[in-house]
């Protein structure tokens, strides 16, 4: 089954505004952590990525939200915008997409989403 990582595009870190203003920066965080998780997740099985205007999740800026049909849904937060942590998602989404119940064991859990856990929300039920 397939995963679905949504990345908000709004996210803007704490200090954006001062490295916009000194360093000219114009994406937003969000932005370019999507563009690192397109990127990590190319090719993998079961994991689709799609960008999202704001998960009203601001106090934990970089967000994303993992979901799938069926299963547990995952928002994470307070990421960087590294190459690690985009590659620590697309596997900790490949985990999810493998998992019947989207719940993954902690041992299997990427370094890089360690800590970065924001809610846990369970399926709809069936109708």
């Amino acid at each position: 089954m397939t995963s679905v990582i949504t990345i908000c595009d709004t996210c803007k870190r704490d200090d954006w505004a001062e490295r916009a203003a000194n360093d000219g920066v114009e994406l937003t965080d969000g932005e370019a952590l999507a563009t690192l998780v397109e990127a990590a997740a190319k090719g993998v099985a079961g994991v689709e990525t799609r960008r999202h205007s704001c998960l009203m999740g601001c106090s934990h800026g970089c967000n994303v939200s993992l979901q799938a049909t069926g299963k547990l849904t995952y928002t994470l937060g307070k990421f960087e915008t590294t190459t690690e942590a985009a590659e620590g998602i697309v596997a900790y989404a490949a985990l999810h997409a493998e998992s019947k119940s989207g719940q993954v064991p902690f041992k299997q859990w990427p370094q890089a989403v360690k800590g970065h856990f924001i809610t846990r929300i369970p399926p709809l039920p069936d109708a």
